[in-house]
């Protein structure tokens, strides 16, 4: 009756009712009349009525909770209304012909890049607020562009039409914004460098890195022809190298400017 998809989200909704109302009451004031002998009967009146007949405790915790429940029931709801797209049930509704097969997934590096930014947020929580902001930049820029690719790859059983398609709709966006995510990070990461080591050290790693950039730029612009992967790899290798250079040099601090 229930599809796999509606069990598996009204497990993770109802986890999290459970944890919400938990929460609600242990992180609130034990304080007060007693009921049953161990906690006071507001907290756990207000937990269960989101607050409508009592106080709750860190409020905070008990929305993204409760949240969670209700992000995760619509989604069973809608898994069970399109019953998790399986075929049978589509030919039912399209006269006994089969939807055509899905295509392979593209391979893409955002994967990757989203761990590295994971990475960056809980290091940023501890160490320096700009480093946070570029870790929730990641995140945000890898979970849209994972969206995008998920349905792409899911449009038609061609891999290059989907491909297309992706890039037809997603290209006037990609090239401005993540362009200029790009370079706020890089000028940010550039500056902590910068600022950490001596004033000599700065001006001679300016020249170097400018050197390394001209010359890998010169090098694929008089290639005939080169892998899209190689450029991906070098240029997804260079930007994992200088967060990870910009981070330390933010975990150090700036050097003492007289």
């Amino acid at each position: 009756m229930f599809s796999p998809g509606f069990r598996l989200f009204m497990g993770f909704g109802g986890f999290g009712l459970i944890a919400a109302f938990f929460y609600g009451v242990v992180s609130g004031d034990g304080g007060g009349a007693d009921y049953l002998g161990f906690v006071d009967a507001e907290n756990w009146t207000g937990a269960v009525s989101l607050g409508w007949k009592g106080g709750i405790g860190d409020h905070v915790g008990y929305i993204i909770l409760v949240m969670l429940f209700i992000c995760s029931a619509w989604l069973a709801i809608m898994l069970t209304a399109f019953r998790d797209a399986d075929p049978d049930a589509v030919a039912e509704l399209n006269g006994g012909e089969l939807p055509p097969a899905q295509g392979p997934v593209s391979y893409n590096f955002w994967p990757i890049i989203g761990a590295f930014g994971f990475g960056t947020l809980i290091i940023g929580l501890v160490t320096h607020t700009a480093i946070f902001v570029v870790g929730l930049l990641i995140i945000i820029a890898t979970t849209f562009e994972l969206m995008m690719s998920a349905w792409a790859d899911r449009a038609t059983s061609d891999p290059v039409a989907n491909a297309e398609l992706r890039n037809q709709i997603m290209k006037p966006i990609e090239v401005p914004v993540l362009g200029t995510i790009g370079i706020a990070v890089a000028v940010l990461c550039f500056s902590r460098i910068f600022l950490t080591v001596s004033k000599s050290w700065a001006i001679w790693m300016a020249v170097i890195l400018s050197a390394v950039v001209f010359l890998g730029a010169l090098a694929f612009a008089l290639a005939e022809k080169v892998n899209r992967n190689l450029v991906a790899s070098v240029l997804a290798f260079g930007a994992i190298a200088l967060l990870t250079t910009g981070i330390v040099s933010a975990t150090v601090g700036e050097r003492e400017i007289s």
